[in-house]
């Protein structure tokens, strides 16, 4: 082997490891949640739900009626951060305080969607009371939603393109590895081949 090959070689082995550590973790738990997510209908879960309710008190009440958005019929905007901390400090929900809240003549909700679960919040305008509502669906739910994607904020979707991106450098590197020693490995390219033709002819000929 020449030397220009052995160095292209070392080259795609450090970065196939590189790429492979730091894939691993991730690499490993969407693969099991992609195994949790096949069979969501066989795995029983028993969401728990939490309710509070309270009222706000009298000065409150009006700084949420001062609020610019209260003087529209419809209207989507964040919490008088007062009248966001009273709500935090009293019931077991937390969100960032540029969360918009949809705003209308009789109430304030405000939808609190999380992995693993679903929480709300609606004022009643006219009388000051609230009701929140925490429903958590548990663990699995939690990780199944972290593969999804579902309603996991802008940083985890940077890192689930980040992992995409690093899964693709592992998989190119590794397929550039295997054409370098196929020459001595009969059983590469059919195997490879293998790899591509048995999910082709499921899609083709198994999926209704």
């Amino acid at each position: 082997m020449s030397k220009d090959r052995n160095a292209w070689l070392r080259t795609l082995l450090q970065w196939h490891w590189i790429s492979s550590a730091i894939c691993l973790v991730g690499l490993l738990g969407f693969s099991i949640t992609g195994f949790t997510l096949n069979h969501a209908g066989e795995i029983e879960a028993k969401p728990a739900v939490h309710n509070q309710t309270g009222t706000l008190t009298p000065d409150l009440l009006k700084l949420l009626d001062a609020s610019p958005a209260a003087k529209k019929d419809k209207a989507n905007a964040p919490l008088p951060p007062a009248v966001r901390d009273k709500l935090m400090a009293e019931t077991s929900l937390r969100w960032p305080a540029e969360t918009e809240a949809e705003w209308s003549p009789d109430e304030v909700y405000l939808p609190l969607p999380r992995p693993g679960g679903d929480a709300w919040l609606r004022i009643d305008r006219h009388e000051g009371s609230f009701e929140a509502e925490l429903t958590d669906r548990g663990w699995l739910a939690y990780f199944n939603d972290l593969h999804k994607g579902r309603h996991t904020g802008t940083a985890w979707r940077w890192f689930i393109d980040l992992l995409a991106i690093g899964c693709c450098l592992f998989a190119l590197t590794g397929l550039l590895i295997l054409q370098i020693h196929a020459r001595h490995r009969a059983l590469t390219w059919p195997l490879v081949g293998a790899g591509l033709l048995l999910p082709a002819l499921v899609a083709l000929l198994l999926m209704h």
